[in-house]
């Protein structure tokens, strides 16, 4: 008979996290009795986190903290403890230590990758767990709910095909948010696809209440996009290249002239009038939202320019420098 490891619908899974507490223990609940071998990554927690890995018997990495840590490092660290324990895993699930995997999802995931061998990476609807805590709870569950089929990338929660992933060697250790778009770029240039399935996949707690993490979210979203955009920006990627100058011009172009127009000109100012007008555009194009949601949605959408030209400048502040970027959380 066929073993798991020789049919290739085993699995190993890579938690990464910092001080996620109760959550991490909900994360690891989730997945330790579905998967051939369960990995925690560890990036500094100075709560309770290792502790309950290893009381669950899961095995723990710990980064050195002595060198810069990203979830992109933490990610490769915890894929190669990954198979060094079980050198014959085939797939691999990585997923944030502030998820609970839905029992569904692997058996799902892995019967895709078993019946599409081009596929290096599936990923499913990831939900957030208390959408109607916050506004900004509810603006990461909208963002969630991408496009179903074919796509172009996967988030933080994925499942992955060893050999893929292998190939390309992992993420790059130097970014510090969007390795996961970027990774993919480098598996679709290599000939492999990425599929987003109509399956429920995580339960993610974003745990967002105040409006400076979301600040935060916005902020280090315009830094990947610079950083990917820097990678590969050249056509005929152009990967980032749309997000980053929408940023630029809604953030900074329009207002500066809008603001030298003024000088000569008072009414100038009612130039500004294009921002709740593009708000109301942006409104009307989710019909199928309530108004209320569409709504705040596009009004965060727009106002998220400002944090996302900010995350910029600091990014071009640390090349100019040549600084090493530390993280930019939010929670």
């Amino acid at each position: 008979m066929e073993s798991d490891a020789d049919s290739g619908i085993n699995f190993g899974v890579v938690v990464i996290g910092r001080n996620e507490g109760d959550r991490l223990r909900i994360c690891l609940e989730s997945v330790f009795h579905l998967a051939e071998q369960t990995v925690y990554v560890d990036s500094g927690s100075i709560d309770e986190s290792v502790v309950i890995a290893r009381d669950m018997g899961v095995e723990v990495v710990q980064l050195d903290m002595s060198i810069p840590f990203t979830a992109a490092r933490a990610r490769n660290e915890g894929f190669r403890r990954l198979l060094e324990l079980v050198p014959s895993i085939s797939n691999v699930q990585f997923v944030d230590g502030d998820c609970e995997v839905l029992h569904s999802w692997p058996v799902a995931a892995l019967g895709f990758l078993q019946q599409h061998k081009d596929v290096a990476v599936v990923c499913g609807r990831r939900r957030e767990r208390f959408p109607e805590r916050t506004i900004y709870n509810l603006l990461c569950d909208i963002e969630w709910n991408t496009s179903v089929g074919e796509t172009k990338a996967c988030g933080g929660d994925a499942m992955m095909r060893v050999q893929a992933f292998s190939e390309v060697q992992g993420f790059r250790n130097d970014l510090i948010a969007g390795e996961e778009p970027e990774l993919c770029v480098r598996l679709r240039q290599g000939g492999w696809k990425i599929w987003r399935l109509d399956e429920e996949m995580t339960l993610h707690d974003a745990a967002m209440k105040r409006f400076s993490q979301w600040w935060k979210r916005s902020m280090r979203a315009g830094y990947a996009f610079t950083a990917g955009a820097a990678i590969h920006g050249a056509p005929p990627e152009r990967h980032w290249v749309a997000e980053s100058r929408r940023a630029r011009v809604w953030a900074a172009i329009i207002p500066l002239l809008i603001v030298v127009g003024a000088v000569m000109d008072d009414y100038a100012l009612l130039a500004f009038l294009i921002y709740p007008l593009q708000v109301l555009r942006g409104c009307m194009k989710s019909p199928q939202k309530p108004r209320r949601v569409a709504g705040l949605y596009a009004f965060f959408i727009m106002l998220g320019k400002f944090p996302e030209f900010a995350g910029q400048l600091k990014y071009y502040w640390h090349r100019l420098s040549n600084q090493t970027s530390a993280l930019i959380e939010y929670k």
